[in-house]
């Protein structure tokens, strides 16, 4: 359907997802919910010794904690089949979390990513000497960096009306190419191909280290290892899909300039979206494998919870 904005674009009905995508969305926000609020209580108060990745996933997990609270409104709005009611503040901010959180995700494990790289493979180098001074200016460089990047969405109006219904759509597909609608798709797909890249190659170079290493006394490798792999998990279960059909909708407007060429590769990026809101529930997985803390931290307070539930 060819509607005007004063330009020409595209809406799709999509009745399966607006029955699929509510009850996925709760399900996200409550095991994530649980998961991040388990995960910053015991940054908060049972890490005994801090060091520069801890910084790194507490950014993490309270990017993914504030977030989390815009998936109820998303829920209402697709089981409204597209409706928003919250009115245009609440839509600009709601729309501009989602983005931001999306790359603090992949920057922010890029970072601890980076962060196993050197410490494995470089262990000599000097900026496995810098403290935590250093990984606050890395996190605040980030943050300024993400804001930079997404703060525009908070200047204009995504409202886009669709019959007697309001759409709050950061990703319209309107014919025609301006600059913010560029940047915003450009920045959607360089935002996970370089961090995917970095990550892909600290992936391989600490597995090469424990293949060539024939004493890993204390498993650190192994650790490590085993964090960079649950990152790189994360990256293709979570932003990859959405990315590559991204790139589709934008290869399609290259070549096509009438609706009924979008639509399946419409519904392929609604669909893949929500695999980008899962990241805030695998992320505390990834917080189990960060570090020898966290994880023996952890196996203490189950076994202490599950010896009182024993007790009584």
């Amino acid at each position: 359907m060819n509607l005007t904005r004063p330009q020409v674009c595209c809406a799709f009905e999509s009745p399966v997802l607006d029955r699929v995508l509510p009850p996925v969305l709760v399900l996200e926000f409550v095991f994530g919910l649980m998961g991040n609020a388990l995960a910053l209580w015991m940054f908060v108060f049972h890490m005994d010794a801090w060091k520069p990745n801890a910084v790194y996933l507490t950014h993490l997990a309270v990017a993914d904690s504030v977030v989390l609270f815009c998936l109820p409104f998303r829920a209402d709005y697709y089981r409204r089949g597209k409706d928003w009611l919250f009115g245009d503040a609440l839509c600009r901010i709601l729309l501009f979390l989602l983005a931001a959180n999306r790359a603090a995700g992949i920057f922010f494990l890029t970072a601890v990513a980076v962060d196993r790289y050197f410490k494995i493979v470089h262990p000599l180098n000097r900026i496995n000497r810098m403290g935590l001074g250093y990984a606050l200016w890395v996190s605040l460089g980030l943050w300024f960096l993400i804001l930079l990047a997404t703060g525009y969405l908070l200047t204009d109006q995504h409202f886009f009306r669709n019959g007697n219904r309001t759409q709050c759509e950061s990703f319209n597909i309107c014919m025609g190419f301006s600059p913010l609608s560029t940047w915003h798709n450009a920045f959607y797909v360089i935002q996970f191909c370089l961090p995917g890249a970095i990550v892909a190659f600290c992936t391989a170079r600490i597995a090469w280290q424990l293949r060539v290493r024939t004493v890993d006394k204390k498993g650190k490798i192994k650790r490590a290892v085993q964090f960079v792999l649950a990152v790189a998990l994360i990256f293709i279960t979570c932003f990859f899909p959405s990315t590559v059909s991204r790139v589709a909708v934008w290869v399609l407007k290259a070549w096509h300039d009438e609706c009924r060429h979008f639509e399946k590769a419409n519904l392929a990026f609604y669909t893949s979206v929500c695999f980008t809101y899962f990241n805030s529930v695998l992320n505390p997985v990834v917080y189990y494998f960060s570090s020898p803390a966290f994880s023996g931290t952890f196996r203490k307070l189950l076994d202490k919870l599950l010896h009182q539930v024993e007790e009584t």
